[in-house]
């Protein structure tokens, strides 16, 4: 369960307090018990929360930092390189905190509003701190030669391969320390640090056994740094007035040498993420905030260099408390990248599209030029193979285990990739009225792969690792290919081929609808089966049968009656599905925005907002959301923070708001869908 203390949050006159988890209507009527809170013992034990940390990027870097001020996950140059600090998976596997001596719990924490700085206000006996935290952004320093990493067009503004901390006294005398750990390669090589500068105000830090086998880290600072063993410390009494500043950074770029510039660097950050965010269109609206704060996480998400978008930071925070559903989530998967897009498309940040379907031309385009089959995943930098392994060494997140890095998922076979593409491009080009040229060829290959595969069994939008099956969820996703491929093709002006794609989705629903719906109109889960499954929330959203449909109406309320655990949505039930794993698994947040979205599309709009306000509430601390959430406690479990869910619920809250601000004049525009033929 969440802190209470949301310092940026805006109060809802009629929503319950943030964090909290207040008694509330099932999506099929009636009284939902509270929800048993977790206790101190057992927020604050060995391990932060989840969604106690903080999320930091600059797109090219990520770094999570819990509340205590110690940056416990992060990993150079890029977020799926070995991590340099590795606490939040092992606590022995580093860190790199500033604060008041003997102090853990902050006063307060805040996202300065429009961005991705960190604001942590401290209070001892005798004065208070505030610590700011960014990966730094500044201007296009490539200007003497290109960038090695860089495969798309130069922006304005670039990271800086830099970890800037600042302190300052606001009140009275504080002690101030600070330790920095690093532990290179997942903590299997000692780090050994050495004086780089005039005194003590810079120190490196390399690979012990091997200088040149990983990143050089640079610490600079104008506290006097001392280096005990694996550690760079410093401690000093600072008074009101007094600020100083620590920098982390592992490139040839220079690092600030005075307080003065480590400001203008912080504000550079500042307002490189605000010119952003000044591009999206957000409602007048209390939920606005949390719009925003999903936009930019999406946002930091992203690998400028390649276009990438990563599924989320983080690897191996378990589903299951303890248990064996641990993944490594730092890759970009096509789905969760599309989706990613419908979301910034929703809030009119659509320029993230381009790089994104660049990104895909490349990773299916061979050195020879000829065309390469479609992945269900992608390294960030392009790779087609993720290999899969584990990490033995480390104890894993409060002991689950084991810790993977890779993805064995990157060759399964997934039938649902090429429509949630075609979905995202058909929606980000059919405002421009045409398709590039150079789009075309990768799009057709995708309706032609549907085409050709559609009648085959797959592993699903879950990434079963049990047998292949006819998902209907997969045969609708098959439909969307079709459908949106014919749009395309029309907007191409190809109307044969359109016409033909049209009759090709055509036989595909017709499918569906004989061997995927029971004998009480409810979509199953796979052909021949009677279970459930959120993923079928979709067929709404999509609009693979219209919101008016009797299925689709049964289909929603017997995933809201049926397949929640006190209100919140499971993505399956783990008993009748054979996802090849032991143990049970949180409910997934994104299913339970599908479903708000989904009451929202079939009329039931106050129990869509009721169950929209209870999500908000269940937001972290800083409005961020993992995978999953434990509907008993609140928890939040699952790789952090989770692209997935922030797409979704920029989507529900924004089905919510419009359909609010339609309801009087008898017309809804959906978060995002193509307009009916």
């Amino acid at each position: 369960m969440a802190p209470t203390d949301h310092p940026e949050q805006t109060a809802l006159s009629d929503s319950p307090p943030a964090g909290a988890l207040p008694a509330a209507a099932e999506p099929g009527g009636g009284e939902v018990p509270l929800l048993n809170p977790t206790t101190e013992a057992q927020r604050y034990g060995a391990y932060p929360p989840i969604d106690d940390y903080a999320f930091l990027s600059d797109c090219e870097t990520t770094c999570l930092i819990a509340s205590n001020g110690a940056v416990e996950w992060m990993c150079v140059p890029r977020p799926d390189s070995p991590s340099i600090f590795g606490a939040m998976l092992d606590r022995s596997a580093g860190h790199f905190r500033i604060g008041p001596y003997g102090r853990n719990v902050p006063a307060a924490r805040r996202y300065l509003p429009g961005g991705m700085i960190l604001e942590t206000t401290w209070q001892t006996e005798t004065g208070w701190l505030i610590v700011r935290d960014a990966l730094v952004l500044g201007p296009w320093h490539n200007n003497d030669q290109r960038s090695r990493t860089h495969r798309r067009t130069p922006m304005d503004w670039d990271a800086e391969h830099m970890l800037l901390r600042t302190v300052k006294c606001v009140n009275g005398t504080v002690e101030l320390e600070m330790s920095c750990e690093p532990a290179f390669d997942y903590h299997r090589a000692a780090a050994r640090w050495e004086y780089t500068g005039k005194v003590y105000e810079e120190a490196t830090a390399t690979m012990a056994a091997d200088p040149t086998a990983g990143p050089t880290l640079t610490l600079t600072s104008d506290l006097r740094l001392g280096l005990e063993g694996r550690e760079a410390r410093a401690r000093t009494r600072m008074v009101e007035g007094d600020e100083v500043f620590v920098a982390l950074t592992w490139s040839e770029l220079p690092a600030p040498k005075s307080y003065a510039e480590a400001a203008q660097k912080m504000w550079a950050t500042i307002e490189s993420w605000r010119q952003w965010i000044t591009l999206g269109k957000f409602p007048d609206h209390p939920w606005r905030n949390y719009l925003q704060r999903s936009a930019l996480t999406l946002k930091g998400l992203t690998y400028a260099p390649t276009g990438a978008l990563m599924a989320a930071a983080t690897t191996s925070l378990p589903e299951t408390p303890g248990g064996e559903r641990n993944w490594d989530y730092r890759y970009s998967w096509v789905r969760d990248s599309s989706f990613a897009l419908w979301g910034l498309y929703t809030l009119g940040l659509d320029r993230e599209a381009d790089d994104f379907f660049a990104f895909l031309n490349e990773v299916t385009t061979g050195q020879d030029g000829a065309p390469v089959p479609l992945q269900v995943l992608y390294g960030i930098g392009g790779e087609r193979e993720i290999t899969e392994s584990t990490l033995d060494h480390l104890a894993g997140y409060d002991g689950a285990r084991p810790v993977r890095v890779g993805n064995a998922a990157y060759d399964q076979v997934q039938h649902d990739i090429w429509g949630t593409m075609l979905d995202s491009v058909y929606l980000h080009v059919r405002s421009r009225q045409q398709v590039p040229e150079t789009l075309w060829p990768l799009l057709e290959r995708q309706v032609l792969a549907a085409v050709e595969h559609w009648r085959e069994p797959d592993r699903g939008i879950w990434e079963v690792r049990g047998e292949p099956q006819h998902f209907t969820s997969s045969k609708i996703m098959c439909w969307v290919a079709l459908d949106r491929g014919a749009r395309l093709a029309e907007l191409h002006n190809l109307a044969e081929r359109a016409a033909e794609w049209f009759e090709i989705a055509e036989e595909i629903r017709a499918d569906v609808l004989a061997n995927g719906v029971d004998a009480d109109g409810v979509l199953t889960q796979a052909y021949g089966s009677a279970t459930l499954d959120a993923s079928l929330l979709l067929a709404v959203l999509v609009r693979f049968l219209p919101p008016e449909d009797e299925r689709i109406r049964a289909t929603v309320l017997a995933i809201a009656d049926r397949l929640t655990v006190n209100g919140l949505v499971l993505r399956y039930d783990t008993e009748t599905t054979d996802d090849g794993l032991s143990g049970e698994e949180g409910s997934f947040a994104i299913c339970s925005f599908w479903l708000v979205s989904a009451l929202v599309e079939i009329g039931e709009l106050q129990r869509a907002r009721h169950l929209c306000e209870r999500l908000l509430g269940l937001a972290s601390p800083l409005r961020l959301y993992a995978e999953e959430i434990d509907p008993r406690s609140g928890r939040h479990l699952g790789n952090f923070p989770q692209a997935f869910t922030h797409l979704a619920l920029i989507n529900a809250v924004t089905h919510v708001i419009r359909a609010e601000q339609t309801r009087d004049a008898g017309f809804f525009q959906p978060a995002h869908s193509p307009p009916a033929r």
